[in-house]
């Protein structure tokens, strides 16, 4: 039997050959996907945070390496990045903007600006980062990309006056990432700390421009709905004493979104963690203010 002739191939297209371009790779990953992943890295980092408050070296040296294997705080940012893009929901700030729309008028044909501290800051063109009447500082634990300053808002220096002080601090899916329960109470308050009462620095005492100092908070629904030691109610309690008044808030499937006034005096007061709905299948998730 004759042996069989071999066809010879067509050379491969050069698009069949190069790697993927970085736009496909953006997007491999699923809205399920993407919501494992930042699970994953949110209880990595809470374990780790227990094994650091009993000291046991060994289980934080593990719990490093498993986060890096995972990717890392990068992974965990690109996460982030694609459950906020248009094809997951959209930017979060949008809702800011249409919440402080109202402030946002005055300022339209003046040269002044609300001062903006943007916490957990992923990109620089984001609808706050884009508007004109708006003058926002970006920080992150692991900036991106230019504009963004790398700086833990717990260690920010604290300001020394109005002029280093913000009329607006945003919180979109920060406070969760905090990984105890303390901690979580500090950078409430530390907010306190960081925004200002009165107008821009160069605003006239006889302006008739007037500003509310505001937080700009976004939780996973989860975590006020479903979790044993923080509902609704502990949460606006909390920030009461801190001298918010709840001005805004709306829900959607996975998110709270809440606009927080800072009107009145700060009136320190102890949370700590208690059960308040308690069930199975109930999160830990929990507030502790000392």
């Amino acid at each position: 039997m004759a042996p069989k002739k071999h066809r010879s191939k067509k050379p491969k297209l050069l698009s069949h050959t190069r790697p993927p371009t970085i736009k496909s790779s953006s997007v491999a990953l699923s809205a399920k996907a993407t919501r494992n992943l930042i699970r994953s890295h949110h209880r990595l980092l809470k374990t780790r945070a227990q094994a650091v408050q009993t000291g046991d070296e060994t289980l934080v040296r593990s719990l490093d390496a498993q986060i890096q294997r995972n990717g890392g705080l990068e992974s965990y940012q690109l996460a982030s990045k694609l459950g906020q893009s248009l094809e997951r929901g959209g930017d979060s700030s949008k809702v800011m903007i249409d919440w402080i729309n109202p402030q946002l008028l005055q300022f339209k044909d003046t040269p002044l600006k609300l001062r903006v501290l943007e916490v957990g800051a992923l990109s620089t063109k984001n609808a706050c980062s884009t508007h004109d009447s708006l003058d926002v500082t970006r920080i992150d634990l692991n900036s991106q990309e230019p504009g963004i300053l790398k700086q833990d808002f717990m260690q920010r220096p604290l300001p020394s006056d109005d002029t280093e002080r913000f009329h607006i601090i945003s919180l979109s899916l920060v406070l969760n990432y905090v990984p105890d329960a303390p901690g979580r109470g500090e950078m409430l308050k530390r907010c306190v700390a960081f925004l200002t009462s009165s107008l821009p620095a160069d605003a006239s005492s006889s302006s008739s421009v007037s500003v509310i100092p505001s937080l700009f908070l976004v939780l996973p629904l989860a975590c006020v709905k479903n979790s044993r030691y923080l509902t609704e109610s502990r949460l606006e309690e909390i920030l009461c004493t801190m001298g918010f008044v709840l001005a805004k808030t709306k829900e959607t499937s996975k998110l709270i979104f809440q606009l927080w006034e800072h009107r009145q005096v700060y009136k320190p007061k102890p949370f700590k963690k208690t059960i308040l709905n308690p069930g199975k299948t109930r999160n830990n998730f929990a507030i502790i203010v000392e």
